[in-house]
């Protein structure tokens, strides 16, 4: 009993909680508010974005780089060919000779690939004026409250995408179509009227009412079934083809050449934009 007692005084009962590991190297970000409405990030920034906005802001002066070196090098090789007194002809048996022929080899590469830099360059990707008419064509068989889902769906994705062309085709009937249109020089420069029965028996309506799944045409410029949707801008620069159930399809026309984002090309938002409506209009 007095040996527990001992052994109960000796060990301290009030023992320090163990502190928390902390870095002495804090790190201090301030986010301040612009007079636009944005942020403006004052924290540190990584040395890569730093290079990555250096390279797009002189973009001339780093392809044209490559020649630069090059010739350079090619003046030094033939500066220190000249001074070092050797024999302007080479030989195969000497390794200067050797040396300096493939330091050429190097230098005349560094300039043919500076060169192919300045004639190789990405094409510019810029969003387009739509070459149309604006319209707004609904069913005339629509009840208040289908109206009010469509225009809605069409203020969504105009306001958080790039789509300026909107055309819903169900049962055989064009249900709606608002955004730019294609000018008809037959119907006193009117928008042209979607033409349902032609659409559907297309190659393109046929395609994604088989396999059921979205349709992407990134660049419609180079898709030859651009012949079948003449109702759009004749600049329209990409398409997504969405499948609504078995009997309809959402033609959404964009502005930008590969301008919808995997994000935006979700079908399932995008179908959940028409179901609701497409329901109350097939039960009309």
């Amino acid at each position: 009993m007095e040996a527990g007692i001992f052994l109960v005084s000796a060990i301290p009962l009030n023992i320090p909680p163990r502190r928390r590991f902390t870095s002495r190297r804090q790190l201090t970000i301030r986010v301040s508010l612009n007079p636009q409405g944005g942020y403006n990030y004052k924290g540190p920034k990584s040395n890569r974005e730093w290079l990555a906005n250096w390279v797009s802001e002189n973009d001339d002066v780093v392809r044209s780089l490559p020649i630069y070196v090059g010739g350079v090098s090619l003046l030094a090789v033939l500066f220190n060919r000249t001074v070092s007194g050797i024999a302007p002809v080479a030989d195969a048996s000497s390794s200067q000779s050797r040396a300096d022929l493939l330091t050429l080899g190097l230098a005349v590469t560094n300039i043919l690939n500076g060169l192919v830099w300045l004639s190789i360059r990405p094409k510019t990707i810029s969003l387009v004026n739509p070459d149309g008419v604006e319209c707004r064509r609904l069913s005339p068989h629509l009840p208040d409250s289908v109206i009010s889902e469509l225009l809605w769906a069409w203020e969504s994705l105009s306001d958080v995408t790039c789509c300026r062309s909107l055309v819903v085709v169900y049962d055989g009937i064009c249900v709606l179509q608002i955004g730019f249109a294609n000018v008809s020089h037959s119907n006193g420069d009117q928008a042209m009227v979607v033409d349902a029965n032609k659409l559907v028996q297309g190659s393109l309506y046929n395609g994604v009412a088989k396999s059921g799944s979205q349709s992407y045409l990134a660049n419609l410029s180079l898709y030859p079934g651009k012949s079948e949707l003449p109702f759009l801008p004749s600049n329209t620069q990409a398409v997504i083809l969405q499948p609504l159930g078995d009997n309809g399809i959402a033609i959404i026309g964009g502005d930008t050449i590969r301008g919808f984002t995997t994000s935006d090309q979700v079908p399932y938002w995008i179908y959940m934009f028409f179901s609701d409506a497409l329901i109350d209009f097939c039960f009309i």
